[in-house]
């Protein structure tokens, strides 16, 4: 039996007792992971540095770097994050629907657990974190895949977190870690619907697609951010100018970056040379031939428009209303987090409405779509689908529904 299929089947079984555990000892024991974090937290960020190093020598670009690297504040936002989870009322076995039918039977509508989650993620050794506390706290036991690039950051942090499980009321198996490189084991992964109840993959779309196209086990669907920032004709030039950097520029190797800027035609003139001097030294910019008349600047391709580029480039359009700038991310975007700055309620409300994604804004940045920003806590990715979940998923996103039907003695007729 390969040392895959131990951990699933460890997994299997801790998931039907971490089913029905009291509120109370999975506090506990998140209290417990917390304070084994803290004691760890020197050990996890040497290891973190050696990634780091690693990651350096074979070339990796500054964007995934920064996705890679923690420090005394990242481990503190983790800590932060599983403090805000504990704080969360219990997803599990609550219902706001009961009912009686004409036969006396009543029937309740229950939320469970799925069971055993694999999350399959790329760079973001807090992810590790994150996934854990928020299935254990929803009462779903993990399998974690993280990459190559955090294995000894995700060790460090997997081994910490048991450290705090055995001080608990709940088995360390509830996680499982597998920093095997083989790329085989996340085809079997995918294909272990016998012990693993739910797929999420986060990370690029390249990883997301091929979990999609090969999974046997159900899948839900994170998907790549190309995101937009729309500005209006009657946007407060100061907040547009501040929105579009801080979504551009704060963290731009992440999934809820602002890849595209569009603007309207009446704003063109004036905030193009603004953004491109604020902007010029620390992104690459690429532009329409609209833009390009006005500012010096690459030309923008159709690829430029359907990019996710997680890093210091970004794409200008101008165009001539919201009609048009919604026209363009219905195109283009991923459904993932879009923007509009713009004073005019007619068209903040067109845009809210017309937009189809999980997180739609008005005069505010991208970068809040995130399971931390929402209160929480923290997330297991962002999903882009439509079908029980949509955008960062917390605890009540990682439950499914149980009937159960109180009789007395009835028998269908």
């Amino acid at each position: 039996m390969s040392d895959f299929t131990k951990k699933c089947i460890k997994l299997k079984e801790a998931s039907y007792l971490l089913s029905t555990v009291p509120t109370k000892y999975k506090n506990d024991a998140l209290n417990l992971v917390i304070e084994s974090l803290k004691r760890n937290s020197s050990y996890i960020l040497s290891e973190n540095e050696r990634d780091i190093k690693i990651a350096k020598e074979n070339g990796t670009k500054s964007s995934l770097i920064d996705r890679l690297a923690l420090n005394e504040s990242r481990m503190q936002g983790m800590i932060d994050g599983v403090n805000t989870i504990i704080d969360l009322k219990d997803p599990i076995w609550r219902s706001n629907d009961v009912w009686t039918t004409e036969t006396g039977l009543t029937i309740s509508r229950m939320t469970v657990p799925l069971g055993v989650i694999g999350i399959i993620y790329e760079s973001r050794p807090n992810v590790t974190v994150d996934a854990f506390a928020l299935a254990l706290k929803s009462g779903n036991c993990i399998l974690l895949r993280g990459s190559s690039l955090a294995v000894h950051s995700n060790r460090a942090l997997v081994g910490a977190i048991k450290e705090g499980l055995k001080q608990s009321e709940i088995s360390e198996e509830v996680i499982q870690l597998i920093d095997d490189s083989d790329r085989e084991l996340v085809r079997e992964m995918l294909t272990s619907n016998e012990y693993i109840d739910v797929i999420i993959p986060r990370g690029g779309p390249e990883l997301i697609r091929f979990v999609v196209d090969n999974a046997t086990v159900p899948t839900i669907e994170t998907g790549a951010g190309n995101c937009h920032t729309y500005v209006d004709d009657s946007a407060n030039f100061e907040d547009a100018v501040n929105i579009v950097i801080n979504a551009k520029t704060q963290r731009p190797g992440v999934c809820n970056a602002c890849e595209t800027v569009l603007i309207h035609e009446n704003m063109a003139g004036d905030i193009l040379p603004r953004l491109y001097d604020e902007l010029k030294d620390k992104v690459v910019l690429r532009g329409c031939p609209k833009t390009r008349e006005i500012i010096d600047v690459r030309e923008a391709t159709d690829d430029d428009w359907a990019e996710e580029y997680l890093d210091n480039i970004l794409a200008i359009k101008v165009v001539s209303d919201v009609q048009e700038a919604v026209d363009h991310i219905q195109k283009y975007g991923t459904g993932h987090s879009e923007a509009i700055v713009t004073e005019n309620f007619t068209n903040a409300n067109y845009f809210l409405r017309k937009v189809d994604a999980a997180a739609v804004y008005v005069n505010a940045s991208t970068r809040f779509t995130d399971g931390g920003e929402f209160g929480f806590g923290g997330e297991m990715g962002i999903s882009t689908q439509k079908i029980h979940a949509r955008g960062p998923m917390g605890i009540n996103e990682l439950v499914t529904i149980k009937y159960t039907i109180v009789g007395n003695g009835q028998i269908r007729e």
